[in-house]
């Protein structure tokens, strides 16, 4: 069953600043992320019809009193408390709220006023009931043992120290990604940090926890962050909104994996196969892979999360991280921009905001706003974010179309006209991820574009050498690109007509090594295909 689209039609967040720095209570943050949301999306808080706050530190009904400063307006108002996801968990909540059908417009916002030091410094300890990660620190306690130093830097800390240890990364590579991340946040005057940093006052800065300075740790903040969302039937009638709308293409919350526990192994500890697992689902869910994302937005609140989430994302092979880092794939001029915001260990990381502020950066990136940080290109971005405990987000997203927007960033197939074909391709889709062996003997991209009745054409990409293997309409460079008529692709796929004999024919031309073309026929293979001709 295909879900409706929900969009992003406005964001907004304050500056992330130190702890107690600008006297403001978290109502007034809360207030100035929404009302800039609000005027973005060109709408007023009497137009938003239910609305999540997240935040970890504060009582009761924080939501409330923050969105009460801008309007009482009987609205439904969720508290989300969800660790360092809760803000990605309110956007979550609010897309299913859209998809429900009982609302058009939501807002997702989040907010934290912290104070200064180790998360350990926020007080309002409760000795007398279990502590939500006391399974977590038994991992380390069993592994690493347990240090007079911050709780979460140890956690994030003791999973570097073993991916050292297994696969031989260097100290170095953290610290390269603090530097980057900190030359990144240069260009955002949302940044708690505006500053660059050599790489040797990363490796030489305070220590932390270990191998782990300063620099390579996320710090406590105040701020917020918010967002409008939409439902499409909303966006139909307000067509103004489609050249800045980003469409939520895909979004996966999930919880940990036995493993967690299980291996004690630290890496698992923080969440390595939940992240695997939900970036999986949303591959599948939306057809989309890391090679087709230009810009992520990934929670480094410590430097040895970002280099493991590499691989838990499938960035990268298992192990593999130190020589993605190597070659700048995460930075300007290499494969994909990581963290353009500055990301946690310089933008800052307000608890609750964090989540939504990744959903800002990414909107802005898409729409082209972000001055001189901006990505070049940008169609597609990718969400990362985790709580410990635990909690794990990861989401694509890419500029809905309408004027103004990059073509790149549009599905080919976005019309809602059909083709017979279409059915095919769909199966195909099913079938790679499923037939190992067919991957292995296509290990071929192919280009192919379907002209039908009345003026439709669509494209379609297939690329089983991908991981995972590809069917959809997001471009992509190919090795093959063949052009065919739907007629003549339905008679290849019944066997009514041969690839080569098309070929020979002029029913389908071809452009690449012809020999590779030929293993369509593994793919239309009449025998196999299920789909009724």
């Amino acid at each position: 069953m295909t879900k409706p689209k929900v969009y992003v039609i406005g964001v907004g967040m304050t500056k992330f600043t130190k702890p107690g720095s600008t006297g403001l209570d978290y109502p007034d943050l809360v207030k100035e992320a929404v009302n800039e949301a609000l005027a973005d999306a060109k709408l007023e808080y009497k137009d938003i019809q239910q609305a999540t706050v997240g935040y970890l530190f504060g009582g009761t009904c924080c939501g409330q009193r923050a969105l009460y400063e801008i309007g009482l307006t009987g609205i439904p108002i969720f508290n989300v408390n969800n660790a360092c996801a809760s803000g990605s968990s309110g956007v979550f909540l609010c897309k299913q709220i859209l998809e429900s059908g009982n609302a058009d417009v939501v807002l997702a916002c989040g907010f934290e006023k912290m104070a200064a030091g180790s998360l350990e410094n926020m007080g309002g300890k409760l000795d007398d009931r279990a502590l939500s990660v006391d399974n977590h620190i038994q991992v380390m306690a069993d592994t690493y043992g347990l240090f007079p130093a911050p709780i979460t830097a140890q956690m994030f800390g003791n999973a570097g120290k073993e991916h050292m240890e297994k696969y031989g990364t260097k100290r170095e590579h953290f610290a390269k990604i603090a530097h980057k991340n900190h030359l990144h946040s240069v260009h955002n005057p949302k940044s708690q940090f505006t500053k660059e940093f050599s790489l040797d006052q990363v490796l030489n800065a305070r220590q932390i926890y270990d191998f782990m300075g300063l620099l390579e740790c996320s710090p406590t903040s105040d701020g917020s962050a918010a967002a409008v969302l939409c439902s499409e039937r909303y966006l139909e009638a307000h067509p103004h909104l489609r050249p800045q709308a980003v469409e939520i293409v895909g979004f996966q919350l999930g919880t940990d994996q036995p493993s967690v526990f299980a291996e004690n192994s630290n890496i698992k500890m923080i969440g390595f196969d939940m992240i695997q697992k939900i970036a999986q689902n949303l591959y599948k869910e939306t057809g989309l892979t890391p090679n087709d994302v230009q810009v992520i937005e990934l929670h480094d609140c410590f430097a040895p999360n970002e280099l493991i989430t590499y691989e838990a994302l499938g960035l990268c092979p298992i192990g593999k991280a130190g020589e993605l880092i190597d070659r700048g794939d995460n930075t300007y001029g290499g494969k994909w921009v990581i963290n353009p915001s500055g990301g946690l260990i310089s933008k800052g990381h307000p608890i609750g905001a964090t989540g939504v502020a990744q959903v800002v950066e990414l909107s802005n990136q898409l729409r082209g706003r972000c001055g001189k940080r901006q990505v070049p290109n940008a169609r597609v971005a990718m969400q990362h974010n985790i709580g410990i405990g635990g909690a794990g987000v990861v989401a694509m997203y890419r500029l809905a179309g309408g004027a103004g927007s990059s073509p790149a960033a549009r599905t080919p197939a976005a019309s809602g006209a059909s083709l017979k074909s279409d059915v095919i391709f769909d199966e195909i889709k099913e079938r790679i991820h499923t037939e190992k062996d067919l991957v292995q003997k296509v290990s071929t991209s192919f280009g192919i574009t379907i002209s039908g009745a009345n003026g439709v054409t669509k494209k379609w990409f297939i690329d089983t050498k991908a991981s995972p293997p590809y069917v959809g309409n997001q471009e992509r460079p190919t090795e093959i690109s063949v052009t065919v008529s739907d007629e003549s692709f339905m008679q290849i796929a019944s066997g009514a007509l041969k690839p080569d004999q098309a070929f020979m024919q002029g029913k389908m031309k071809l452009k690449g090594n012809i020999a590779k073309a030929m293993k369509l026929r593994q793919l239309l293979d009449p025998k196999l295909l299920k789909a009724k001709i």
